[in-house]
């Protein structure tokens, strides 16, 4: 729904946000839990994921290629951009 962002009604926008944030919180504890990232750098690393999927998901989306979404990923995954 963040493509569609600024076409939302408030309200959307609203849980929209919630969803994200409550999502960063959680891969952020998960991260420092499993000591992949130093505490204080879990939220920065947790955002930076959240974001790479979502932009995976996007690109696979707009060409119809879910194949594509897991190509990027491993992309990701192989210079330790994301945990593997």
């Amino acid at each position: 729904m963040s493509a569609e962002y600024d076409d939302l009604p408030d309200a959307v926008k609203k849980e929209v946000q919630a969803f994200a944030d409550v999502n960063v919180a959680w891969l952020s504890k998960v991260l420092a839990a499993a000591r992949v990232v130093a505490p204080k750098k879990s939220e920065e690393q947790a955002r930076a994921i959240v974001a790479a999927v979502a932009g995976a998901q996007l690109v696979a989306r707009s060409r119809s290629d879910i194949s594509l979404f897991d190509a990027l990923i491993k992309s990701y995954q192989a210079p330790g951009l994301l945990p593997a």
